[in-house]
């Protein structure tokens, strides 16, 4: 028996005009919460590297504000099988696509339909009043999953923004040692050749990271590859602004498909390009085989001297006491470069949140669901307690109190103020968010939920060589840096890739192992005879598997991506 309040006790709490107030009231008013202490969501996402209960400041402002304790289940292998013969999946469930196992979940109703028993209008009100698009995007997924029979609501997807006017901020940022970079006199860095060699001679100044170990100019982890190598094929998108596309990239600009394998094409040539770094000692000799956790501790320890992403650069390394030291990581890339930015999207993009059709909560998820989509419980999750870490001044500004400056230089430090362990240890786990980070607060005055939109955060450089990177590019933020150079925009759709048939699925995952498997060995290829020799082999254990059928159906996604496109942008 699910346990739903009384809709007409609802009806007088409803009447507040604040969404976390009435969040607040909500959770005070459960039977559950005043007799049993909180309620205890399992929440399985596919896209957490964590498993276990929810700790730190998070923990603690769910439990105040909402009542619950969330135990967060990660995707593994056989976890989707497993709870699927169980009857369920789990009171939350996020998914990390649209078009892989969310259409087996819809099909055998293993989810809550949002639109049964009013829990979207009761307790999901700033979800209903603020999403259209991101939840008509989801009916419509419906329809095409059931052929037409249903048309059932059962989640949103990821990012979502208020307007499709703007692209979001730059995710491919190019962080490098800005320190050696600038002991190296600035040189001029056209082209992936020329980044090879700057950074070789930068290994040469800094050979040692802060504990005595070798450093390299990257380490790269397996754990997030999916058709392909992700840090290869993620290298063609920040160089060529070509995005991941099945089994292969695809340019926004022109609609041109080029799949993994094409001779010369960008996979194979950033393949290559890896190569040319570990033949040179430049490349991690772990990274075939360790995880992101021991990646990360890398670049903390200064271990690396750039990467194409933020998170596995800058936000791991520009520590308090890096930057102190004279020492920063930021964004430098090639002339040649031209990154992907991605349009915002009023429909979200293919990361769902939904709730377990078993669940005996459904109004409990949906409060949580709806809290991490309001302004406040958008800016919370991401920068910590309102008036602790981070508040609004009268201006209707965002700042970062001083407490919140530390959390934010060093994600590592101890929050204090009663709250147990590091920043680190309070975020949530989930790995999923509501709004795009670019999307506009309705809370502030002109800012978005992004720090790098705030007045307040971008006044002063934070450290003597972070004004020098200002001084030398003449910007103050990564987006005005990037915005000089070249860049690809693609636009915001509500494209989504067509399920795939069980056979195709086999044959899916035979080739893409192929493809993974032999670009690693090919990558720590001793010579450029042997990387030739692996590349051959990879090409010819893909065809014999099914390559071919694969390359196909990825092309017709290409063309439904190109067709939806063009319609936005005629």
């Amino acid at each position: 028996m699910r346990k739903l309040f009384s809709k007409k006790f609802l009806s007088v709490l409803l009447t507040s005009s604040m969404v976390i107030g009435s969040a607040s009231a909500l959770t005070g008013c459960t039977s559950s919460k005043k007799n049993n202490g909180p309620i205890k969501l399992d929440v399985y996402s596919q896209l957490a590297n964590f498993s276990g209960m929810q700790t730190g400041w998070s923990a603690d402002i769910l439990k105040e504000e909402l009542g619950i304790e969330i135990n967060i289940i990660p995707e593994g292998d056989g976890v989707f099988e497993t709870r699927m013969e169980s009857g369920n999946l789990g009171d939350i469930v996020v998914w990390g696509a649209d078009n892989d196992k969310y259409p087996i979940a819809v099909q055998n109703e293993m989810l809550f339909c949002w639109e049964d028993d009013d829990i979207l209008t009761d307790f999901g009100p700033y979800i209903k009043d603020n999403m259209p698009d991101a939840l008509t995007k989801n009916k419509e997924l419906t329809k095409t999953i059931t052929n037409g029979a249903s048309d059932k609501l059962y989640g949103f997807g990821a990012n979502v923004a208020l307007s499709s006017q703007d692209h979001e901020s730059f995710f491919y940022t190019w962080d490098t040692r800005w320190d050696l970079y600038k002991q190296l006199n600035y040189p001029k860095i056209k082209n992936l050749k020329d980044y090879h060699k700057m950074l070789k001679e930068m290994q040469k100044l800094c050979p040692k990271d802060d504990s005595g170990n070798p450093v390299y100019a990257v380490s790269l982890w397996p754990d997030w590859d999916d058709a392909m190598v992700m840090y290869v094929k993620a290298m063609a998108t920040a160089y060529y602004g070509y995005d991941e596309l099945a089994l292969g990239l695809y340019d926004p600009v022109t609609g041109k498909y080029h799949d993994a394998l094409e001779e010369k094409g960008p996979y194979l040539e950033m393949l290559k390009w890896f190569n040319d770094l570990y033949q040179d000692d430049l490349i991690d000799p772990d990274s075939m085989t360790q995880t992101y956790d021991k990646m990360i501790e890398k670049v903390q320890n200064g271990g690396t001297l750039f990467s194409i992403f933020n998170y596995s650069g800058s936000l791991g390394y520009n520590t308090k006491e890096h930057t102190g030291a004279g020492k920063f990581m930021y964004c430098m890339k090639p002339e040649d470069a031209s990154p992907i930015v991605y349009g915002m999207n009023t429909q979200g993009g293919d990361r769902i949140w939904s709730i377990g059709a078993k669940t005996e909560y459904p109004e409990k998820c949906m409060e949580f669901i709806n809290y991490l989509c309001t302004p406040e419980g958008r800016m919370t999750m991401e920068y910590g307690p309102k008036g602790y870490t981070w508040d609004y001044d009268e201006n209707k500004h965002a700042y970062f109190t001083e407490i919140g400056l530390k959390t934010q230089a060093d994600k590592n430090t101890t929050m204090g103020g009663g709250y147990k362990g590091s920043f680190q240890d309070g975020t949530l786990q989930i790995n999923n968010v509501t709004w795009s980070p670019d999307a506009s607060n309705p809370d502030s005055d002109g800012e978005t939920y992004n720090r790098e939109s705030w007045s307040s955060y971008n006044a002063e450089a934070g450290s003597e060589i972070e004004q020098d990177w200002r001084d030398k590019t003449g910007c103050t933020t990564i987006n005005e840096y990037m915005e000089k150079g070249k860049y690809t925009v693609s636009p915001g759709t509500g494209f989504s890739k067509d399920q795939q048939d069980d056979t195709l699925k086999t044959t899916w995952k035979q080739v893409t192992g192929a493809i993974k498997t032999e670009s690693w060995n090919a990558m720590y290829a001793k010579s450029d005879k042997e990387f030739d020799k692996i590349v051959a082999k990879m090409k010819k254990d893909a065809k014999k598997y099914g390559y071919d059928e694969c390359v196909k159906w990825s092309r017709t996604q290409a063309d439904r991506r190109k067709a939806m496109e063009d319609a936005i942008t005629q």
